[in-house]
């Protein structure tokens, strides 16, 4: 039995300085760019690299990744997947199904990421930030199955659970 390995990212804190600007094409703000780059490091150091990215196609999505992936050796091409802008948990598991690389990094919007990732679990971590999923949150879960198409709610373990600030120094 093989495992997989994902890595569950909120994108990071976007900017709501233009109140005439969709929410869809709101950028990352200063915080959310050091933010990504701060968890790019974490990853990294951890031998967290993923071979598949699939992404909201939202601008701070998209962003959050743009910060992340120069900090990883041989980081791959991001998927945009509009389907995850806002995608509910079963909208996300779908998507997840779809990935083949045995490390997958997903980013997406709240509420829906934090309700996948507490369903996704067999156990959610300790952490009190946990439920709340707050900007550039990342957890790294496996999975014990042989293809993303057999990942149920309920059977990852997780591996880490961290919120930017709790990496800040």
């Amino acid at each position: 039995m093989s495992t997989l390995r994902l890595i569950l990212t909120r994108h990071a804190k976007s900017s709501w300085d233009d109140p005439a600007m969709a929410d869809h094409d709101r950028p990352l703000n200063a915080r959310g760019i050091h933010a990504a780059g701060v968890v790019g490091d974490w990853l990294a150091s951890r031998g967290d690299v993923p071979g598949e990215v699939l992404c909201s196609d939202a601008t701070r999505t998209r962003q959050t990744w743009d910060q992340i992936a120069p900090h990883l050796p041989a980081a791959p091409q991001v998927t945009l997947k509009s389907a995850l802008y806002h995608a509910g948990p079963d909208v996300m598991l779908a998507v997840l199904r779809g990935a083949t690389a045995p490390v997958v990094m997903m980013l997406g919007h709240n509420p829906g990421i934090a309700e996948f990732a507490e369903r996704l679990l067999a156990r959610v971590p300790a952490d009190p930030e946990f439920r709340r999923f707050p900007t550039c949150a990342t957890l790294v879960a496996t999975f014990e199955v042989p293809t993303w198409k057999e990942v149920t709610f309920g059977s990852g373990a997780v591996l880490d659970f961290v919120a930017p600030r709790n990496l800040d120094g």
